[in-house]
């Protein structure tokens, strides 16, 4: 099992797969997690906090930056094994709650993580009574921190601040990963980046969010994909990835963004057409002809 590791005072990271999840709070004190992970991976949180906090430790709440399969998967696992409630942002909420589906994500950004979202659910989790709205100046067993409205990833995004020392949990607000290339993906090589770009669905509000987290000039930086960073040059690099920060050239939400409400979404954009699933149906066709005439069994006696 992969242990937490303290990456500020008080602050654990946890990698879930290719996610991650924060522990805010001490042993023996009140405590917060902070998104978790992907779905199917309640044990592994249960099994680091434990080690953390000791055997039957719960946190005071569940907070999710957003409501992502893979921030939010093992969300109610967790909230029913700990009973605690599941905080986010009221915006966040339709999606959480089963009224609203997510925006679709948009595959013609261009990109690895953009030809991964064509299999990547979009759907919304129902997580019932268990779900509450942070309210102004409220981050529930944190105390010292702070919660900011950094819309354009999902409609009701957040990202949770310390001023005390600068720590800064981004969610997918931004990356320190590069997720739009296939060789970023694997290497997991250190960066500021995009995060998540097929799934941004407003970009204007998603580099206003960047120029709002860079103004912090953080120490630490926690971000929903990607290792923490903690090193000197980190305000002013992240400052220059905020002015440098770029929309895609073309895709679905670029020039329009999606329309949503506290009931959730309210229109789209029309969806560009998308190429891939149809040469991908092509290839399944010609696999089949090829089986069928048994092409393939004389390759293989061959």
């Amino acid at each position: 099992m992969r242990s937490i590791t303290r990456i500020a005072p008080d602050v654990g990271w946890l990698p879930v797969s290719f996610v991650n999840v924060y522990f805010i709070g001490r042993p023996g004190g009140t405590w917060a997690l902070v998104d978790a992970g992907l779905p199917g991976r309640a044990n592994q949180i249960l099994e680091a906090a434990e080690a953390r906090f000791g055997a039957g430790a719960r946190p005071e709440a569940i907070l999710l930056t957003h409501g992502h399969w893979d921030h939010a998967g093992s969300a109610l696992d967790l909230a029913e094994t700990w009973d605690v409630p599941i905080y986010a942002h009221r915006l966040e909420i339709p999606y959480l709650t089963g009224k609203s589906d997510y925006p679709p994500p948009d595959p013609t950004v261009g990109g690895a993580m953009a030809f991964l979202s064509r299999f990547m659910p979009s759907h919304a989790r129902d997580f019932g009574e268990r779900v509450c709205e942070l309210h102004p100046n409220e981050v529930p067993g944190a105390a010292g921190w702070e919660w900011l409205a950094t819309p354009g990833h999902s409609p009701g995004h957040i990202s949770f601040f310390r001023p005390s020392d600068r720590v800064l949990l981004a969610g997918d607000a931004f990356a320190t990963m590069t997720m739009d290339s296939w060789s970023g993906l694997v290497t997991g090589k250190r960066t500021l980046s995009r995060a998540g770009a097929p799934f941004n669905t407003d970009w204007d509000a998603t580099r206003l969010s960047v120029k709002e987290l860079a103004k912090l000039r953080p120490n630490v930086v926690g971000c929903g994909n990607g290792i923490p960073r903690c090193d000197a040059e980190l305000p002013a690099q992240l400052e220059h990835f905020a002015e440098r920060f770029r929309a895609p050239r073309t895709g679905r939400y670029v020039r329009h963004p999606a329309r949503t409400d506290e009931r959730g979404v309210v229109s789209l954009p029309p969806a560009p057409f998308d190429p891939i699933p149809f040469a991908t149906a092509g290839a399944l066709i010609l696999a089949g002809i090829a089986l069928g005439a048994g092409y393939l069994d004389d390759q293989r006696r061959k």
